[in-house]
């Protein structure tokens, strides 16, 4: 209880990201929305796979004759997840482009936000490892990777910086900047392209970034 005739000192508001006016119909990420999200993507993925399988097994079952046909739709069974993933392993795909004096400059900039582990294992994978409220998250130069508190699924976030001309370590330090600045405003302005279990995404991970979603899992849990 304040004393009299003291004034009671206001709690400041935690900061939140400017973007968010540019996606004002959004409602704001959270960790329920996004488990939300992971339930949903996994009933789509249900819904669109379990027909093909069920038609494939179907057939080979009642007419064995049309086992090609059967394969084709297994095939589809797979396929389409595996398009998803690819998908969500886009957002952090590495641009290629040769290394120049800025890209190291920036490099050393963005090696001073982070610690001695996820420095390294930014320099080796080209993703900047975060710890977070929402979970572990992996930062690339055109997106995010978001690993939820369990380890069991991964988020995929498309998210750039307006000027395209920075090197690709100033586009990963801005986006960490954000994100330690407002993490559900963060989720919120990003496009999710993916949300699934790790083992699918990390099949579609350029080799290099596989273990950085390793890191980020075993830190999950």
């Amino acid at each position: 209880m304040a004393a009299a005739g003291y004034p009671v000192a206001e709690e400041a508001p935690e900061p939140v990201l400017p973007e968010l006016a540019n996606v004002h119909w959004r409602p704001r990420a959270s960790a329920d929305s996004l488990l939300s999200r992971g339930r949903w993507w996994t009933a789509w993925m249900v819904a669109v796979t379990v027909p093909f399988a069920i038609a494939g097994g179907t057939l080979i079952a009642l007419a064995p004759l049309s086992f090609p046909v059967a394969i084709m739709a297994l095939v589809h069974a797979w396929v389409i997840p595996e398009l998803y993933a690819f998908r969500g392993a886009g957002v952090v795909r590495p641009k290629r482009r040769p290394e120049d004096s800025a890209e190291r400059v920036a490099q050393g900039l963005l090696g001073d936000l982070l610690g001695h582990d996820a420095r390294e294992l930014q320099r080796n994978t080209g993703l900047a490892m975060n710890h977070g409220k929402l979970g572990v998250w992996l930062v690339g130069e055109a997106g995010a990777l978001l690993v939820v508190p369990g380890g069991r699924r991964v988020h995929c976030f498309c998210v750039g910086v307006n000027d395209s001309e920075l090197p690709p370590s100033d586009k990963i330090a801005h986006l960490l900047l954000a994100l330690r600045t407002d993490a559900e405003g963060f989720a919120t302005v990003a496009n999710h392209a993916f949300a699934g279990a790790p083992w699918r995404l990390r099949r579609r991970l350029d080799r290099r970034m596989r273990p950085a979603l390793r890191a980020a899992r075993r830190a999950a849990e």
